[in-house]
């Protein structure tokens, strides 16, 4: 055997390898696999050797809807709910960075959280945000539903009673008209983007850091791949700069495969026209490269999941309109995906791509659909034959509740009906769709793909519907890898693929189902190389990041479960282990010495 770089040795290794699904040792060399062995492993001189102490291993995983190229340039703004387990603490933690949030900025919660992981099982009222933010801009965004702002936040977007209701959203009011701070997207999400949007943006210094940070976070809790579905204000090349540059000084550590989103609606076909002129699908390298287009293809198809409003009825201009595109995309080889929630919109779509299909095969393309919650049988089928694959995200863990209330248990027990689609031979890939409906914590994807339930504890699926914890963890790593057509590069600890790999706080194999939520990574390694690294292995890890700007609430709280924050005093990060001398505590495993 070639002499490795590296050596991980004593650890339960899943491979995902069915030769050798499971080992103790595994080499590396030149960012690749080099061997797996139970026996142990001869190193050379200059091989770095780490003992895994008899943890579980778990190739990287691979978030096949992630939006991490816009979530990164605004994460440092954002006020994270995930994993917060009662409103109390949640309106606390507003009150506190309302405090330290200078005038002119806002105080950001976009997304990622449900009521129903509160104790309390309920949202916060208007009256609360303002006596929390009396001063400060609050935008609070839940799902793609709804946003609530407070008083402060109405004035600066100059929201009043003569403001008209925008098309697809409303402004609610009171008995005199006034706005009341809460908006409604009947029948998309338009108006809650648009506001959004009004609030100040970082300049591109803090740009940087945020989006290091937030690969961090990721990096935390077990993301080393991803497929960026693009999405809403998000532009092409001018929002893909700051990652572009990170990629140039080699300060990525997630992968990134990315899609091209439309933007301007009625003009889709020119937007991929002019990009087709500039880039081309496989453009850069295992890092940073292009993936295809969508997840939006034409706006008239734009099926928004809201399951407190009806199913929308799509435009009858659709089907002309994406045969226009798609059949553009097909015919310059170009792959894509296309966001699809409801069957009666898949019907449609499907319909469109066996047109297109007689004229320019599909079947090599590696397009895909995305969610598909409520996909019948026989779409499945119809994708299956033209080649196509399902992004599965758990989107429902955050809507079921609302789903069942609309369309009853019996009706939720397949939504998406996973199982169906792999017996039906269809390429499944799971994922998140964070940051703005579903937490980027892929653990807790991964509990929903296991448990079937909400994070408010809701049993949605029988144990039909439901994945062995191996089953979910290959739709995790080599299922999502042939989304960007690297099925024989990543996803599994062989020879010859990149060596990304995850060592857990615990067994995921083997711990009691509900604890998959609270896994982290405590090493984690893209190309060989420690990314993170946490507890047993702190000393792996690599120098801690400054925030900036100094208020934003990473600083204060940290990210998913706000890991900086003790509950009590308003900033954590700075403080530093007693016992070992180290930096800053990263994350719940921050050290053999932190109480959890």
């Amino acid at each position: 055997m070639e002499v490795p770089d590296l050596i991980l040795c004593n650890g339960r290794v899943t491979t995902l390898d069915p030769s050798r699904p499971e080992v103790r040792h595994v080499a590396v060399k030149d960012g690749r696999i080099l061997a797996t062995s139970d026996d142990p492993m001869e190193p050379g001189p200059n091989t770095e050797v780490i003992d895994l102490q008899g943890h579980r291993v778990i190739p990287g995983l691979n978030d096949s809807h992630l939006h991490l190229i816009r979530g990164g340039l605004n994460y440092n703004l954002e006020l994270r709910w995930d994993g917060i387990a009662s409103l109390a603490e949640a309106l606390r933690m507003l009150k506190i960075q309302a405090a330290i949030t200078p005038p002119g900025q806002w105080v950001r919660v976009v997304g990622s959280w449900s009521e129903f992981q509160f104790v309390e099982r309920r949202m916060p009222t208007l009256d609360e945000l303002n006596e929390a933010a009396p001063d400060t801009p609050v935008f609070i965004l839940h799902l793609y539903c709804q946003a609530l702002l407070n008083r402060a936040a109405l004035r600066v977007c100059g929201y009043t009673k003569d403001t008209p209701h925008p098309p697809g959203g409303e402004i609610q009011r009171d008995k005199q008209g006034n706005p009341t701070g809460l908006l409604v997207a009947r029948p998309n999400a338009m108006i809650l983007y648009a506001t959004l949007a009004k609030g100040p943006k970082l300049p591109p210094e803090h740009q940087l850091n945020s989006t290091r940070h937030f690969m961090r976070e990721l990096n935390r809790l077990g993301v080393t791949s991803c497929i960026d579905a693009g999405g809403g204000f998000q532009n092409y090349p001018e929002d893909y700069e700051i990652i572009r540059q990170l990629h140039d000084r080699g300060e990525l550590t997630v992968r990134i495969a990315y899609n091209l989103f439309t933007q301007r609606p009625q003009q889709e076909k020119e937007d991929f026209a002019r990009w087709m002129k500039m880039t081309r699908p496989g453009d850069g390298d295992a890092f940073f490269r292009m993936n295809g287009a969508g997840e939006m293809l034409v706006f008239s198809a734009a099926d928004f999941e809201d399951f407190l409003e009806p199913r929308p009825d799509l435009a009858a201009s659709l089907e002309d309109e994406l045969e226009a595109v798609v059949l553009a995309l097909a015919s310059n080889g170009w792959p894509f995906r296309l966001h699809a929630t409801y069957d009666e919109s898949i019907s449609r779509f499907l319909d469109v791509f066996e047109r297109i299909d007689r004229e320019v095969p599909l079947g090599e393309l590696r397009w895909f659909l995305d969610h598909c919650e409520t996909i019948s049988d026989r779409n499945i089928d119809r994708v299956r034959a033209l080649g196509g694959g399902i992004a599965v995200q758990h989107r429902m863990s955050f809507q079921g509740e609302y789903f069942v209330g609309r369309y009853g248990a019996e009706a939720a027990e397949r939504t998406p009906p996973i199982r169906r689609m792999l017996e039906a031979g269809v390429p499944v890939g799971a994922g998140t769709d964070a940051t703005r409906v579903a937490s980027y914590n892929s653990f807790h994807s991964l509990y929903w793909l296991v448990s079937g339930r909400t994070q408010g504890g809701l049993e949605l699926y029988p144990e039909r519907n439901r994945m062995s914890r191996e089953e979910a963890l290959r739709l995790y790593t080599r299922g999502s890898a042939w989304f960007s057509g690297e099925d024989g590069e990543k996803g599994a600890l062989i020879p010859g693929h990149h060596a990304d790999l995850v060592v857990t706080s615990e067994d995921y194999l083997a711990i009691p189902e509900e604890r998959i939520r609270d896994l982290v990574s405590v090493l984690t390694m893209v190309a060989g190389k420690p990314v993170y690294a946490a507890g047993a292995f702190q000393k792996y890890d690599a120098p801690a990041i400054p925030v900036l700007p100094e208020w934003s609430p990473i600083a204060t709280f940290g990210g998913f479960g706000a890991p900086h924050w003790d509950g009590r005093g308003p900033r954590m990060q700075a403080m530093s282990c007693p016992s070992h001398g180290h930096g800053p505590l990263w994350g719940h495993a921050g050290c053999d010495c932190f109480a959890f």
